[in-house]
């Protein structure tokens, strides 16, 4: 009120009128928005994830940011005791690669039995400082989670992983993923292709022809991420893997399987095998 109010009437006059010190006010007014500069520590840590504060302070007055240590240890200290990301755009997918791309097997195409089509997709989930990725595979039919890994880093085993996993609990007529590094690494498509199995991969710049995957992730994070408190990466871990494979799997209904649950809707069809 006081600074809507300044241009009208010394500030001195205002305070006494609506009873406040003028340091206060002062105080008050410039104070400055960590917004900007937070999301801006996010992708530096994103890229670096061991810089402490001062390699920081380094590389954003590097990156010609005017601001101090003691700044940035206070935002450091914030996102220390936080999960949520703010508006930072975290890229999982890396599709700058010499690797082979697949076309998309499943435009259009419905799923309509468990181990038809595979759907895959990675995603991040802040452990105070730092960042873990989680790679998921899901069923499109049933929307069974098939396999997932958790890593601390953003490489290819985290995705050869899950499909160790998930192979280790049946085998899909397609493998459908992003076109990232990933997933058109040699190491992952040649198990694939050793197995029989056909693969797929969304076109370039379009996420929603990866959409089963994508809302998977979204109810991860709505639904466990945003309320877990994680002591660690160990901590992480376990309660991931409680959530995917005994909450997710067994105990939520999904509207698209008429409120059963991935495990009752394949029973129904006579598959048994699940993640155990």
């Amino acid at each position: 009120m006081i600074a809507q109010l300044r241009s009208e009437a010394p500030v001195r006059q205002l305070c006494a009128t609506f009873d406040c010190p003028r340091s206060s006010y002062y105080y008050q007014s410039t104070r400055t928005d960590d917004g900007p500069l937070r999301a801006v520590i996010e992708q530096v840590l994103m890229r670096q994830p061991w810089f402490g504060y001062r390699r920081v302070v380094a590389q954003l007055q590097r990156d010609g940011y005017s601001v101090g240590e003691r700044r940035v240890r206070r935002v450091m200290k914030r996102l220390q005791r936080t999960r949520s990301v703010g508006p930072v755009k975290v890229t999982t997918t890396d599709s700058r690669h010499a690797y082979t791309r697949y076309p998309n097997l499943i435009r259009s195409v419905q799923a309509t039995r468990p181990d038809q089509i595979w759907v895959a997709d990675i995603t991040y989930i802040r452990l105070g400082l730092r960042f873990m990725y989680l790679a998921v595979i899901l069923d499109a039919c049933s929307r069974a989670v098939r396999g997932w890994a958790l890593s601390r880093s953003l490489s290819q085993e985290v995705a050869l992983n899950a499909l160790t996993m998930a192979l280790s609990h049946g085998q899909p007529l397609i493998f459908h993923s992003d076109q990232g590094s990933q997933y058109a690494a040699w190491l992952h498509t040649d198990i694939l292709t050793q197995a029989g199995v056909r693969i797929s991969m969304s076109d370039k710049g379009k996420p929603m022809q990866n959409g089963i995957a994508e809302r998977f992730m979204r109810t991860l994070k709505e639904e466990h991420v945003d309320y877990a408190d994680y002591a660690d990466f160990h901590d992480a871990h376990q309660q991931i893997g409680v959530w995917v494979e005994v909450e997710y799997n067994t105990r939520r209904m999904h509207s698209s399987l008429a409120y059963a649950t991935p495990a009752e809707f394949e029973a129904a069809l006579g598959r048994t095998s699940t993640l155990s």
